[in-house]
Parts: C-alpha cells; structure tokens; sequence
C-alpha cells in the first residue's frame, strides 16, 4: 500500500494561488469522498489552510493515487494543477505530514496552530468515513510525534513576532489579560495586529484613537472596541492598562509630563507601553516613572529573533525525532511482522493491529 502526499504551500505558490485551490471546511469531506471514486485508491484526507492546500491518499499504486487528485485539480480549476504541487511518494509524504503537525513546515518556525488545523481535518475525514487501517494509523502517529516534538524540545519556546513578543511580556506583567484595557494611539496595521494578538489572548476592552475619528471607527468596529477622538485620549486613560503608540506624528505624543499625574491616581498598577511607532510615540521618559514599563519595535523584534533561534537551534532535534518515528511507521507499513512494526503497532492501536 501507497501513502502519497500532493499538495501546495506558502513554500510552493502565492497566496492568490493557494486562494483558487482552498477548499472549504465543509467540503473537505465530499471531495475526500470524490477521491475514492478512483480506481486503486482506498482512502483519502484533505487538508486546507490558509498556508497549504493537501490531500493525502491511500492507494495500491503511486500512479493510481496520484493520479486521482491529479484529475480532480484538474477538474476543479479546467487546468493541470501546474508546477506548485508538490508530489510525495510514500516515505517523503510521511515525513511530511510528521513535519507539518509539529510546526517545522509553517511560516512561523514551531507554530502551534497547525496541529489543532490537522486534526480537524482528520476529524472531518474520519466521520465522512473516509480513512481505515492505513491514514488512521498516520495521522495517530503525526499527533503523537507533534506531542513528542513539542514535549522533549523547545521548538514552541518564546514569541516570535512583535506581535508575539507583546503578548508574551503583558502576560508577564499582568498575568490574565481577560480585566486588562487597551488604547490605541493609530490605526495603522501594526497596531492592529498587536491589538488583535492581545484579544486573541483575552483582552475585552480597547479603545481606539486616531487623528482621523473615521479610521479610529473602522478600527474600534474590527477590534469590537470604541472610538474615541485623539484629542480625549488622556481624559480615556485612568483605567487603561496597555498603551499601543503607532501614529506617524514626527514628535512623542505621549510624555513622561503627561503621564506622571496619571499614574499618581493609580498607585500599585503597572502601565505597559509598546511604542510602534517611527519616530517613536512615546518618550523614553517614561520608563522612569514608577510601575511604567516600556518597549519600542526594535525591544520586541529583539525579543522575536532571540526565541527564533533558540527555535532554530531545536530544529536539528526535531528532525532527529522525526526521521526515527518516521522510519518506524514505514517499517509498519512494509510489513506488520517485523518487530519494529509490532512495536509501532501496539503502541497506536493497544494491541490490536
């Protein structure tokens, strides 16, 4: 039995390209279905995310397999599939998926997104009864490597985007976020994504101000925050806990001499300023003052680009335990009866093979 990988990338192809490819959520399972209508292929599971369009099949030829999504790609667009699809035969696809789940293949080395993503689709797959013995067994290995991965290295350790590194050092100063309000002085798409990355987090409550109180409408509308005109801003900032600057003003807009009464109605809360800003928005003044601490873009890149190679660094690790799990399972498929197979075996399925 074959078990073949034919997919694109965010490696492979553009985002306007893995766009015309994406398949919904919903129609995961009907295309899985579809592949099975092919001659020689036994199962099948389809993968789509924002970074990757992959199906996965069981087949007793390669050509079979191959040959199935092949005709349906070619179908759904009315074109061959072209040069960004990747095809995996049997050992390459398994190292892939081992990889894919445990975050090595993502933009975001050790990403932690992928792994819940793959399991959906397998969940989908599974319920559409689209997979038996053979991507079972697969994917209960990659979830198991993924765990394996993540467990014994450190290829998840430390934020790797400014975004990222925001969040990480709020945690750190005000441990849940779920009580904690935001202002953002700007609208641009930084501050955005840095807002969006503390609500993903827990944040409630941001406040939004910008010069043009349109744009500070949009974007209170996308953060399901409240606008409130940049001139307010201090009369808005007694409660607020983390302070975003990203205007293109050409001077600090926030001053030690402005915050400094504030902070005296506030005795014993910590004020997290992350300045995105170039020029920068806030003074650096400010960290003088008590229980104020403050980061610009270049405090939090740093940050980022240390924990990516702390992550690089494990990347050699990680491909270790890869190529062994992998090796294992391919000893499985070529043949149950050899002790490395009854081993893997046993360990997946209790016993029962």
């Amino acid at each position: 039995m074959e078990i073949l990988c034919l997919g694109l990338s965010h490696h492979t192809a553009p985002i306007d390209l893995r766009e015309k490819f994406a398949i919904a959520e919903s129609e995961a399972p009907v295309v899985a279905t579809r592949l099975l209508a092919a001659p020689g292929v036994s199962e099948a599971v389809v993968v789509s995310t924002c970074n990757r369009v992959e199906f996965y099949v069981a087949a007793e030829q390669a050509a079979q397999g191959f040959g199935a999504v092949n005709e349906f790609l070619t179908t759904r667009l009315a074109e061959p599939p072209g040069e960004a699809f990747f095809q995996l035969p049997t050992a390459a696809a398994i190292r892939h998926l081992f990889r894919v789940v445990s975050g090595l293949d993502s933009m975001v080395l050790g990403e932690t997104e992928i792994l819940g993503q793959v399991k959906k689709a397998y969940a989908a797959a599974t319920a559409g009864k689209t997979t038996s013995k053979h991507l079972n067994k697969l994917f209960q290995r990659a979830f198991n490597v993924a765990k394996d991965v993540r467990t014994n290295t450190n290829i998840t350790r430390g934020a790797v985007s400014v975004g990222s590194a925001a969040v990480e050092l709020a945690e750190k100063i005000f441990g849940k976020l779920s009580t904690c309000h935001v202002m953002i002085l700007g609208a641009g798409e930084t501050s955005e994504l840095t807002a969006g990355a503390l609500a993903a987090r827990g944040v409630r409550s941001i406040f939004v101000a910008n010069r043009s109180y349109d744009r500070a409408v949009t974007l209170a509308e996308k953060m399901k925050g409240k606008a409130i005109h940049f001139d307010e801003w201090p009369n808005q900032f007694h409660d607020i806990d983390i302070l975003i600057g990203s205007t293109s003003a050409p001077h600090h807009v926030v001053t030690a001499a402005q915050l400094a009464p504030i902070m005296r109605t506030r005795p014993d809360r910590p004020l997290f300023c992350i300045d995105l800003a170039v020029p920068r928005d806030i003074e650096s003044a400010v960290n003088d003052l008590e229980g104020v601490y403050r980061y610009d873009i270049d405090d939090l890149q740093r940050m980022a680009e240390q924990s990516m190679g702390v992550r690089k660094q494990e990347l050699v690790l990680c491909e270790q335990m890869i190529e062994r799990h992998a090796t294992e399972f391919g000893e499985w498929l070529a043949g149950g009866w050899t002790q490395a197979g009854v081993r893997y075996s046993e360990a997946v399925s209790g016993g029962q093979s």
